[in-house]
């Protein structure tokens, strides 16, 4: 599926099938996940994407072919999944430091270079990995992105006991059974009047739920937003206990409007979260099967990609999208 053009919906044609390069894994898609983040791309709230461009970048797939002077770890007919990050300078500061989330001539799939939404696609090898045989191809799929960026999310907040999670979609889901594995107390804020989904945060285990608009019945020790709404940033600085962190989990938000210092005052922290780092993907994809982090899913054949990014957009669906390229 192939978007020539933001703010228009992906065309099905036929692509020449790709090649593996230096240093490049060929893999054949099985399936690959929708991310709110293909809706931001297609509906031009990020800019200067790659066009023509396939999108995205929760892809799990088999390696066909393997460039030359690849040095890997992976044979044909591995299992691989490729997530967002996909390619590093390696010799910026950043990568140097152990930021490489942060390089400055990174490479994102399906944004800067084609992604999954395909029969094929070709990788960097240093940034595909491998999947915990716990899971098929749809389950694992949403670990490659909502999976990810949400863990990074959660481990900025360090050993934050009370834990107050904003948007309690693809990534909420998952990171919340992370966070009561590790035993901590989870306060859920949905939109307000979403009984069903506060309901369904309860059943999960957690200790409250209620709107946003709502302050919880005790002061957080962290807050995670992965509503890609800016006005919920003083909302939940004013919901923290002194030295509280508020982090921002979308790669995009509205504006954040301004708000008094006494919010932020007590050494209360706003922090943001960048892509990901092939440290959170291996220490994760060792995590998830022994929580077991598990996903709700929903399928659609891969000429039905525009059907799931328009049921995504309306908020319509009942788990997370995942495209199967071979609906047989």
């Amino acid at each position: 599926m192939v978007l020539d053009n933001p703010r228009k919906s992906l065309q099905l044609r036929d692509v020449p099938r790709p090649k593996a390069g230096r240093g490049q894994l060929l893999v054949r898609v099985a399936t690959c996940a929708v991310c709110r983040t293909d809706l931001h791309v297609v509906d031009g709230e990020l800019p200067d994407p790659k066009l023509p461009l396939i999108l995205g970048h929760q892809i799990v797939g088999r390696v066909q072919e393997i460039g030359e002077e690849t040095d890997s770890k992976f044979q044909i007919g591995d299992r691989v999944g490729i997530p967002w990050l996909g390619w590093t300078d390696g010799e910026c500061v950043y990568c140097r430091s152990g930021r490489e989330n942060l390089c400055d001539n990174a490479r994102f799939t399906g944004y800067t270079i084609n992604g999954g939404y395909a029969e094929f696609t070709v990788a960097d090898a240093r940034f595909c990995f491998p999947l915990p045989e716990r899971y098929n191809d749809v389950e694992v799929a949403p670990l490659l992105c909502a999976g990810l960026i949400g863990y990074r999310s959660y481990r900025k907040t360090g050993n934050a006991r009370r834990l107050g999670i904003y948007g309690f979609g693809n990534a909420a889901h998952l990171i919340a059974q992370v966070a009561l594995y590790e035993g901590r107390d989870l306060f859920v804020f949905t939109r307000p009047g979403d009984t069903k989904t506060q309901q369904n945060a309860k059943t999960l285990g957690a200790k409250w739920a209620g709107g946003s608009d709502e302050m919880p019945p005790e002061k957080l020790d962290a807050a995670i937003i992965f509503a890609s709404v800016g006005p919920l940033v003083p909302t939940a600085l004013r919901a923290l206990a002194k030295g509280g962190i508020v982090v921002c989990g979308g790669i995009h938000m509205s504006d954040i409007p301004s708000f008094p210092y006494a919010d932020l005052w007590e050494e209360r922290v706003i922090s943001s979260v960048a892509n990901l780092t092939r440290r959170d993907a291996d220490e994760f994809l060792e995590l998830a099967p022994r929580v077991p982090v598990k996903a709700h899913t929903e399928t659609f054949p891969l000429e039905q990609a525009n059907t799931a990014l328009d049921r995504f957009r309306a908020g319509k669906l009942s788990g997370t999208a995942v495209l199967v390229m071979d609906a047989n």
